[in-house]
């Protein structure tokens, strides 16, 4: 069955068996999730139980579109990825962009099912409603850019591939998935590289001719024509300097890290040799990168052509990895940090963890705590480009400290020593990224809270307390510092969030007045539904809530919904910077009233039954 916006069939792959069956999509759950984040979720807890651990052959990875994927709805070319992390011991996902979500929605299927484990290295080739598991032997050990190359000669060039870089393989437990060769399109978060690696699956290659079905294409054409000069034009500095055009801005209002996020000094002059302009000046810009359905051009290609890091060419550093790889660590060389981003690229591994492994591993060893003997005999000293560079060749080929960084902070720190774990700046395992929660308390809330541990994304709570402004819900920005109604924001933000996510609407567009109420009439005009603004948050609620029931059943607590000590403690004391000490116990207490948890942060009884979410606990 198939109808407006989607395709009605989701693939279940039993990796074990060797079995692939094609299941009809549960549109009861599909009406209640919408699809992407939402739906990958509900399937997820279907498919575990309370007792599943990451390493379990049952715990699955999941694919899963959007509705809107595949049409032209504004950047409608995402999906979502779902498992048990290996890296936290919970809920774990990861969103991406390119062009293979919208490929799997023209194959002919909303999403995929990998369960189970190969007793040999195979890889899921799919073409137009067809799918078989093939032998990957011969391609394992590759990189993802050989592995495009690969499938490209051999399904033609439309053909779009995920796979797993060889630090997976080596046992990386931040390893993502990578998508589109040199392109650069990386799920990158929560390990799940890692759950493919151990499911002995490289690769799920797509090819598609069809299309889905959209009830009002008069409808979304107009919409789409109205508002997509307006998010072009707003974020027309976006398109020309990548997601670099925020590194400046964010070193100005002290957001982004410093050596591992100490901020013992200003570093306008670093932040400019990795802006958006530095690109330009240097000569290695080449052009902006869309993905599909996409207005916005936030992706670089870039192409180092002199120096001792020449031949970088490909998909460029975003936002997160210039300031975790380049400020957290203090390397200011555009090049290097270039280098390093198409190394953590071919080796599969989050760019954000990587970064924030290596500072750590840099103030240890500034410690003594990690000392040569630990690292070959590489000085891993902040400021120092080579050591960066190395350090991160030792995570992804899993040598030296390497081996030990790469399976994460909460191993790294039980393996090292525990006087390192102040240096350890995590939440539930997972790397605070390049968004710092002493400059917004909001965001301090959403990371302490976020399902899979600290990510900007999981609530955005930043950009609606400093800048948005979202008329359909008459929200203003309300200040950074302000306090009183940040822990009720966290909670709306996150809501939006996985609307977005289910859906599988870009968040950049949210800066282009691509917005709740926007996104909600084209996902009307693609589905033919009648949901409003309400209906969707309360979607978005809904999975919110499941994600938390799938941690509860693993654990997590108030205990959990912490902040490391030098977000609480540490004032950044550097000229220019207010200094800001979140008061999260103040705004936690208002975020369970607001989610209808207790105080200690469980769902409570009559919050999932309004939600209609089954409970185990």
């Amino acid at each position: 069955m198939e109808t407006h916006g989607y395709k009605g069939k989701l693939l279940k792959v039993d990796l074990t068996n060797r079995t692939i069956e094609i299941e009809p999509l549960n549109w009861d759950w599909a009406r209640r999730y919408m699809g992407g984040a939402g739906l990958a979720s509900r399937y997820l807890y279907d498919e575990i139980s309370p007792s599943t651990s990451p390493t379990d052959p049952e715990n699955p990875v999941i694919f899963m579109t959007g509705p809107v994927c595949g049409t032209r709805f504004i950047t409608s070319g995402r999906h979502h990825l779902v498992s048990l992390s290996p890296l936290t011991g919970i809920f774990g996902e990861s969103d991406v962009g390119g062009a293979w979500g919208e490929e799997l929605k023209k194959a002919g299927f909303d999403g995929i099912i990998l369960k189970g484990k190969a007793s040999k290295p195979v890889y899921l080739g799919i073409e137009d409603g067809r799918a078989s598991l093939s032998p990957a032997e011969k391609i394992w050990e590759l990189d993802p850019y050989e592995v495009e190359q690969v499938f490209k000669e051999e399904w033609g060039p439309k053909a779009r591939i995920a796979c797993i870089g060889t630090g997976a393989i080596k046992g990386a437990l931040i390893a993502g998935v990578m998508h589109d060769g040199a392109d650069a399109r990386a799920a990158g978060r929560c390990g799940i590289g890692s759950v493919m690696a151990e499911k002995r699956i490289k690769a799920v290659v797509v090819k598609g001719t069809g299309r889905p079905a959209v009830a009002d294409e008069p409808g979304l054409r107009e919409l789409v024509k109205r508002h997509s000069p307006i998010v072009a034009g707003r974020l027309k500095d976006m398109r020309k300097y990548g997601t670099a055009r925020m590194v400046q801005a964010a070193e100005h209002i002290g957001s982004s890290p410093l050596q591992n996020w100490k901020y013992p000094f200003r570093w306008e002059d670093g932040a400019a040799r990795l802006s958006g302009p530095a690109f330009y000046e240097k000569g290695i810009m080449v052009k902006a990168y869309f993905c599909r359905g996409c207005v916005i051009g936030c992706g670089n290609t870039v192409h180092v052509k002199e120096g001792p890091y020449r031949t970088v060419e490909g998909g460029g550093p975003e936002y997160e990895t210039l300031n975790m790889l380049g400020g957290n660590c203090l390397v200011d060389d555009l090049e290097a940090v270039c280098l390093a981003n198409e190394l953590c690229y071919r080796y599969g591994i989050d760019t954000i963890e990587t970064g924030a492994l290596l500072a750590f591993a840099m103030e240890a060893y500034e410690a003594g705590i990690i000392t040569d003997a630990d690292t070959g005999g590489v000085p891993l000293k902040f400021g120092d480009p080579d050591a960066m560079l190395e350090g991160v060749r030792m995570i992804g080929e899993s040598r030296n400290i390497g081996s030990v960084l790469n399976k994460g902070f909460r191993h790294a720190v039980s393996q090292i020593d525990d006087k390192a774990k102040e240096f350890a700046i995590h939440v539930k395992g997972l790397a605070i990224p390049a968004h710092d929660p002493r400059a917004y308390n909001g965001l301090a809330c959403s990371y302490a809270t976020s399902n899979r541990g600290a990510h900007h994304t999981s609530g955005q709570t930043h950009l609606y307390e400093h800048r948005l402004e979202v008329p359909e819900l008459n929200h203003r920005p309300m200040g950074r510092f302000v306090v009183e109604g940040k822990g009720a924001l966290a909670a709306l933000t996150q809501n939006i969030m996985n609307v977005l996510d289910s859906v599988k609407s870009c968040k950049f567009a949210q800066d282009g007045g691509w917005t709740i109420g926007p996104v909600t009439q084209g996902f009307c005009c693609v589905t033919g539904r009648r949901d409003s603004i309400e209906d969707m948050l309360l979607h978005g609620e809904r999975a919110f809530n499941l994600k938390r029931v799938i941690n509860v059943e693993r654990g997590i607590s108030r205990k959990d919904d912490v902040l490391p000590k030098r977000m609480l403690t540490l004032e950044k004391n550097a000229v220019g910077y207010t200094a800001n000490l979140p008061p999260l116990d103040r705004m936690l207490d208002e975020y369970y009233e607001t989610r209808g948890w207790s105080k200690d942060g469980i769902p409570l009884k009559e919050t999932l039954e309004r939600l209609e979410i089954p409970s185990r606990v």
